[in-house]
């Protein structure tokens, strides 16, 4: 039983593998860094930049939540909601476009070795 795990664990490995996109020659070499490097620096801030604009609307919607009952307070927990669902959506976006592009790249998962 423990081979056919191995086994199966090498064939998702290869799978994976094979979805890994190698990152394209205009932002591969260390002599092509210049387009390279500010693509990689600016997706980085801007998918950082997403993640704190998250937070800053989960918590303005907190905010109005614990503010008051208000019919005011609760469309502004509503909007900032929404403003944050889009946000999500945005950082998928992003993180699909910077993934297609090279940019990043995912990681294999590791066989746990057989006793």
């Amino acid at each position: 039983m423990g081979i056919a795990q191995n086994a199966g664990a090498k064939r998702l490995l290869g799978v994976m593998s094979a979805v890994a996109r190698p990152r394209p020659k205009a932002l591969a070499g260390a002599g092509s860094c210049k387009l390279g490097c500010k693509m990689d620096s600016l997706f980085r801030l801007l998918i950082l930049g997403v993640l704190i604009a998250i937070v800053v609307s989960l918590g303005a919607a907190l905010r109005h939540l614990s503010h008051g009952a208000s019919e005011e307070d609760s469309r502004k927990m509503a909007r900032a909601l929404t403003i944050r669902i889009s946000l999500s959506l945005l950082l998928f976006a992003l993180l699909f476009i910077a993934w297609y592009m090279g940019l990043i790249s995912p990681h294999a998962i590791q066989a746990m070795p057989s006793k």
